[in-house]
């Protein structure tokens, strides 16, 4: 199987790179994740812009793309930057009303990134239940740790296998956001007796979660790639005893090992990518499983490895590195852990 891109991936991938590269230094990145919005407007006027939510779809959606690959190309784009806009958001809410189909118009809104949405799913003490009401629905309850929930214009809500659509402004729904450690932000959504269109079952909501869970583990790829090449160039800049410390064998085989796990981590997104598209319900399980778990215990690993090989600079604030730390360590919290997703991956075997 040939798992090379196609060159219309290899260009939105570059585009999207130089793009980042060239208008979202870190210290942009780091007012917007930081700041009272946490993600930077012009940033995600650029990526609306340049189409690259429309990737993350196919032509049935309003988009161009949508595949596991394109999805993969974007995403390790932005972990690479460490972009904080909602396009994570997009991708969930987006894929849960496709999934569903009917809401046409919220969706084009969505793809246009004229929208921006938030997908809705952990609960927290108070989960959110759905009540019959008359033609339509009523939603009350509490939803924890939503992306950008602060930004949202629309959400779409889970409640058990029902996934709703809720627009943010709706009467009883109140949203308390707040800065998140590793930067962006994110909200407590408390809905009271909130009118909501009910858009679909358990299938938009596994469209939702297996195309997260698909999109983090790139996003980690990319991340992981950017610490690699900022630790390889600390260890052939900073000397001890007038030579390079990349000359020392310690560190070289510790950097061997950083990059033989972060290959088998992109070997594990890949397969993914791949699974993504097929029919097989439960192989694709099975790969965003394994995928999850993985990218979980190679970022921790890599995460502290740069810190060590860097020694204290590598978690000063002013230094990119330690802001990507930060991010991988907790990419492994989004959408359950890597205890979560091994214990997965073992039950879909059986």
């Amino acid at each position: 199987m040939n798992f090379d891109h196609t060159d219309d991936r290899r260009m939105l991938g570059d585009m999207l790179a130089r793009a980042l590269g060239d208008t979202y230094p870190i210290e942009t990145r780091n007012r917007g994740a930081y700041g009272e919005t946490g993600y930077d407007a012009a940033a995600w006027a650029q990526l609306s812009e340049l189409g690259v939510i429309g990737a993350l779809f196919d032509e049935s959606a309003g988009g161009f793309g949508g595949s596991g690959f394109d999805i993969m190309v974007v995403f390790e784009a932005l972990g690479r930057a460490l972009s904080v806009e909602p396009v994570l958001g997009a991708l969930m809410a987006g894929r849960a009303l496709a999934a569903a189909g009917g809401q046409d118009a919220v969706l084009a809104g969505i793809v246009a990134g004229e929208t921006i949405a938030a997908f809705a799913d952990d609960d927290s003490a108070t989960p959110v239940t759905a009540t019959a009401d008359g033609d339509g629905w009523r939603l009350s309850g509490t939803k924890a740790v939503v992306p950008q929930a602060g930004a949202a214009q629309v959400f779409v809500v889970t409640a058990g296998d029902d996934v709703f659509l809720v627009p943010a402004d709706a009467a009883g729904v109140s949203v308390r956001s707040y800065n998140l450690i590793d930067g962006g932000a994110a909200g407590e959504v408390t809905l009271d007796g909130v009118a909501a269109t009910r858009i679909g079952g358990a299938a938009a909501r596994d469209a939702a979660i297996e195309a997260g869970l698909l999109a983090l583990s790139a996003e980690s790829v990319g991340a992981m790639e950017f610490v690699k090449e900022a630790t390889l160039g600390y260890l052939r800049d900073r000397k001890q005893f007038g030579v390079p410390i990349g000359k020392f064998q310690a560190l070289q085989h510790r950097m061997a090992d950083v990059l033989l796990e972060i290959e088998q981590a992109r070997s594990s997104v890949i397969n993914a990518a791949v699974a993504f598209d097929a029919t097989d319900a439960k192989a694709r399980a099975r790969a965003l499983a394994a995928a999850k778990y993985t990218i979980g215990r190679t970022g921790q690993m890599v995460a502290e490895e740069s810190v060590q090989m860097h020694g204290g600079i590598g978690m000063t604030w002013e230094y990119a590195v330690s802001h990507y730390v930060k991010r991988l360590v907790m990419i492994d919290h989004q959408l359950g852990d890597e205890d979560f997703h091994l214990q997965r991956f073992i039950a879909l075997g059986r």
